[in-house]
Parts: structure tokens; sequence; C-alpha cells
């Protein structure tokens, strides 16, 4: 009886994700290749692993089994390409970083060209992503995180504080100049309770026009007038079409990070590139901040 490691890797993402498809895609294989591999690993094991339901794959108690051993040999493999990429001194070779999308298009592109020109052997590829990638299962190397809190289990680098203040189109700045008591529309994150409770200590009259859930969608609203929304200062001082209003005070926001595995923290492809960001976010901290 055996089995091979990328088998019990299928099993082990399979178990994770549900269903064939969302496996694959983590796995970077097609959907056939998953289904391959688990009916090869159920007749070298002699078991039946996945129950096949109409909603999804779900594992048999061996199945569960043979997933816990798998994730086990994950740990254990991410733990040597880890250890053995802090240790590598060369500056040629794959690195992964990830950082917020707007961050990225506002100010890391710089920081990237100057990486790229000045590294031409490293292999760079950027993950725009919001959400946390998991750098401990190696999905990064290197993460850019705006957070009070990066990870209490990574290694990390305070890039610069940052503040948040209200930020509109040249028309609506226009007429809060002309009157600051008037009625005043906002665009607010659909999570949040409202206006901003320091805009309606200025301005009781401050009301909820519309709300979203993304902020790439909120920068559109504003820009085309359809009211006021609070945003990083970062933001709303790259962004064309927008001005600050003084319709409240910048306050402070989570500051940005630079983040890594401990394992990875001293290598020198992850050493160079936050060398870089250190040195950019020195020069432009007043963007970031009042």
């Amino acid at each position: 009886m055996d089995i091979d490691w990328d088998d019990l890797k299928t099993i082990l993402a399979v178990v994770r994700e549900g269903t064939l498809g969302r496996a694959a895609q983590g796995l970077g294989v097609n959907y056939t290749t998953v289904a391959r591999r688990i009916t090869r690993a159920e007749e070298a094991l002699g078991q039946k692993l996945f129950e096949r339901l109409t909603e999804g794959y779900r594992p048999t108690d061996i199945g569960l089994l043979a997933a816990r051993h798998a994730e086990q040999m994950e740990q254990h493999q991410n733990a040597l390409m880890r250890q053995l990429q802090g240790r590598d001194e060369t500056l040629r070779g794959p690195l992964v970083i990830t950082a917020p999308q707007i961050l990225l298009n506002l100010h890391l592109v710089h920081v990237i060209d100057r990486f790229c020109t000045l590294h031409p052997e490293v292999d760079l590829s950027v993950n725009s992503a919001n959400d946390l990638v998991d750098l401990g299962r190696r999905r990064a190397d290197l993460a850019i995180r705006v957070s009070a809190n990066p990870g209490d289990a990574l290694k990390g680098l305070r890039l610069c504080d940052q503040h948040t203040a209200a930020f509109a189109s040249p028309e609506i700045a226009r007429r809060i100049a002309q009157a600051p008591e008037a009625a005043t529309g906002w665009i607010v994150y659909d999570q949040t309770k409202g206006v901003p409770e320091a805009a309606l200590a200025r301005n009781p009259r401050a009301f909820v026009r519309a709300r979203f859930d993304d902020m790439i969608a909120m920068i559109g609203a504003a820009q085309a007038g359809l009211g006021v929304v609070r945003m990083p200062m970062f933001i709303g001082r790259g962004t064309p079409g927008l001005v600050q209003v003084p319709v409240m005070e910048p306050s402070p926001y989570a500051p940005i990070w630079a983040v890594a595995h401990a394992d990875v923290w001293p290598g020198a492809k992850v050493s160079a590139f936050r060398a870089l960001l250190r040195a950019y976010f020195r020069e432009h901290r007043r963007v970031f901040a009042a």
C-alpha cells in the first residue's frame, strides 16, 4: 500500500474546499486532475475517502484521517522551504508579495519599479489582495498590510502611521465652503452606523446618501459628486477629482506594515524589498498623515 504526495495534497485540498472545482483552483490544476487523483488514492488505499454528493465531496472518517496526516506533512514541507528561503543570500529567483490594491496602485508600483530595475534576476509576482494571505503556508513571502495588529506570529516593520479625512468633488467642496451648515450627503461603508460622529458634531444635518461595500466604488461615487467620503488620506490626496473638505478633523487610522514569516524575514530578496519600502515610506510619510 502506497500513496503519492500529490494525491495526499489533493485529499487535503478537497477536505478544505469541499468541492473539486475550488480544490483544483487552489492547486493550480484542472477539475479532472483532482478527480483522477482522488480515485487513484482510493484505489491505492483500498478505502473510500469521500462521499460524492450533489453539493460537493464529503470526507469519510478515513478521508479526514488522510487529510490530517497530509496537513502535518504540508507543515513540515512549508517549514523546510521557509527556512531555506530565509537562508538564501542570492537576489534571484521567485519572490511573491501581497498588498491592498489601492496602496499598490497609488504607491507600491513605484517601489516595485525600483526593485525590478535593481534586481532584474528576481522573478517578482504581485498579489493585489485585500484579504489576508496565509504567510505560514507560503501563499506569499512578504505582505504589506494596513492593520493595528499585523499578526503576532509574524515579523513586522512599521512603515508609517496614517490618518483618515473627508474628501469630496470640487463642486461639493465649493458648496460646503459657501454654506457649511447646509445638509451634506455622505457615502459610507454599508457596515458602518452612518455619518462619522465627528462630522455630525460639526453639522447635525449631515446624512447618509448612499452605502457601498467597496472603497474603489466609493472613490468613484465621490468623484461623480454623490457625496463626502471619509478615507485614508493617501487615497484622497492621490485621487484626481477629489479634494479634502473641512467637515471633520483628520483622525488616526491603522498603520501600514511590512510583514513576513520569521523564517523568511532574513532572506536576501525579502530584505532588499523591505529596504526599498522603508526608504519610500520615509520619504513620502507626509502623504499618509496630517
